[in-house]
């Protein structure tokens, strides 16, 4: 049979093709599937680099050296041989307790004194309690750490910051509105029960949100 004289035939290789108005379909479905995925994958890289950003600004990473710098300075210092202090200003004076024999005492400041060389014979005297200090303290918004040797220690008996040869400063975390230092004293001569706890309020450098960091550290050592 003739194929050109078969209408049938040409109504089925009609049919073997798309028409226009199917391939335009299809692609506007392609780019449908398209653009939600890349809505997606836009929304997930946004959603990955704020967590990250939140997680690696300024003000929580300083946050983080803080508490790990408090927890590992209070863990070597000297239970029998700390202070806190109330700063007014460029004073620092020793909190004092209440009557009460046993309450917690608050302070700006908080000076821990532990030993940093060699046990050798001359350290083994009752009257030696440390060889070295850090100061922690605010500072034109700064949370700041003193290092230096003990004694003299940190405030001199005037109440003033010790600075010159020998102290070493670091800055810890900026942005600091507020420092408290606290423990729970266990007589009224203010002797604390080798803990003392730490509670900062930082302005989050990424988005300027106040942020509150809570940390604490036991103290281990006891001499005499």
């Amino acid at each position: 049979m003739d194929t050109e004289m078969n209408p049938h035939y040409h109504l089925r290789s009609a049919r073997n093709g798309l028409t226009l108005i199917e391939l335009i379909t299809a692609m506007v479905a392609a780019c449908i599937v398209m653009l939600t995925a890349g809505i997606l994958l836009y929304g997930g890289q946004r959603s990955w680099l704020k967590t990250y950003n939140d997680n690696n600004c300024e003000s929580r990473v300083g946050a983080l050296n803080t508490m790990i710098a408090l927890g590992a300075l209070g863990r070597k210092s000297n239970r029998m041989n700390y202070h806190l202090y109330e700063v007014n200003g460029d004073n620092f004076e020793p909190v004092l307790p209440s009557a009460e024999p046993e309450e917690v005492v608050i302070g700006q400041a908080v000076e821990f004194r532990y030993w940093d060389t060699e046990l050798a014979a001359d350290l083994m005297n009752k009257d030696k309690t440390a060889t070295a200090y850090a100061l922690f303290y605010l500072e034109d918004g700064e949370l700041k750490i003193d290092f230096g040797p003990y004694p003299p220690g940190g405030v001199s008996e005037t109440g003033r910051r010790i600075t010159g040869d020998g102290i070493t400063t670091v800055s810890l975390v900026k942005h600091v509105a507020t420092a408290e230092f606290s423990h729970t004293t266990r007589d009224m001569a203010g002797d604390g029960k080798g803990c003392v706890r730490m509670k900062l309020t930082i302005t989050n450098s990424v988005d300027g949100s106040p942020q509150t960091v809570l940390a604490a550290t036991l103290m281990r050592n006891v001499w005499p």
